[in-house]
């Protein structure tokens, strides 16, 4: 039997230290909360500052994100919003939507911008052919000396011409639809200006107030203003005008005046063309326009200068020789 005092004793040392390594991992982690909390106070501080309704359409943002991401927008969504996911107002409630425009309503912005562009060029030809009327007015010597009888105003039916009774001087004879031989050469030289437009006419004639000693029962200046017309129709025609381009033939009476102040005016008996503009030729073709543009008293502010004194200087005989003495 061995003696145990004789063993050798064995002592083992644990060397502690060597804790370096954990020395700068709390920074990290330090670091990284302080992250989050900046995070989440700024968080809040939004969501303070923010209105209620805005925080709707933030929760649905968040509720909904991968359905808006999957159906459209740039990103997560298109919007005119600061955020931009936002959909048209964050207000909304039915989640967040890509901003687009429906079919239809594209449609009717582009034909309202289509529109606004033909009528912008329409008028444009419209006051062109004014200033072709005027400029054959002046240089024309048949049409010079009877300038002070042929009014040109642009109106929301189209450019109207009227060429107007004057003082001794009367377009057709007393009382009848014959043509005096002036009123035809003004006539067919506009005839010839108005085909250089494709735009069609409407031709109404007018008569003062005197009425015809059998009254309204028999012959009357219904009838007169109609007969006048197209007696002027058929002479538009004969200058060089397309038959075609006539859309409406009317006889007024006395029911539209120039002078309203004295219905006896010359003035007053006048023929009126229109070239009118596409909407009114439109309108005038379903039958839903009415006969004559705005009111009498918007009729003579359109005139000019000179045309405003003709109103205040020409007084001269009656329409109509069978009318009552």
């Amino acid at each position: 039997m061995s003696d145990d005092s004789q063993r050798p004793i064995i002592v083992k040392r644990i060397k502690k230290g060597g804790h370096g390594a954990h020395g700068g991992a709390w920074k990290i982690a330090y670091a990284d909360f302080v992250t989050a909390m900046m995070a989440f106070f700024l968080l809040m501080w939004l969501l303070g500052s923010t209105a209620k309704g805005d925080l709707n359409g933030i929760a649905e943002y968040f509720k909904t994100p991968l359905k808006v991401a999957l159906e459209g927008g740039s990103g997560s969504g298109d919007s005119s919003s600061v955020i931009k996911g936002g959909g048209t107002d964050l207000t909304r409630k039915d989640g967040q939507q890509m901003k687009t425009m429906d079919p239809k309503e594209k449609k009717t912005i582009n034909l309202q911008a289509a529109k606004a562009e033909f009528e912008r060029q329409e008028l444009k030809k419209l006051q062109g052919l004014k200033e072709r009327l005027e400029r054959a007015i002046e240089t024309n010597p048949t049409l010079k000396q009877f300038r002070n009888q042929i009014l040109i105003d642009i109106t929301s039916e189209g450019l109207r011409i009227q060429i107007v009774d004057e003082k001794n001087r009367p377009m057709f004879d007393l009382g009848g639809a014959h043509m005096k031989n002036y009123t035809t050469q003004i006539l067919r030289e506009i005839g010839k200006v108005l085909n250089e437009v494709p735009n069609r006419i409407s031709l109404s004639g007018h008569t003062d107030a005197t009425p015809y000693s059998s009254g309204e029962k028999a012959y009357s200046n219904w009838e007169l203003s109609a007969d006048r017309a197209n007696s002027s129709r058929r002479e538009l025609i004969a200058g060089g005008m397309e038959d075609g381009k006539i859309l409406r033939v009317v006889g007024l009476s006395s029911a539209i005046m120039l002078d309203n102040n004295d219905p006896f005016n010359p003035i007053n008996r006048r023929i009126s063309l229109i070239v009118l503009n596409k909407e009114t030729e439109d309108a005038i073709s379903r039958g839903g326009k009415p006969l004559e543009v705005g009111n009498p008293d918007q009729a003579a502010i359109a005139l000019d200068g000179q045309a405003k004194e003709m109103v205040k200087v020409s007084h001269g005989a009656p329409d109509a020789g069978t009318h009552k003495p």
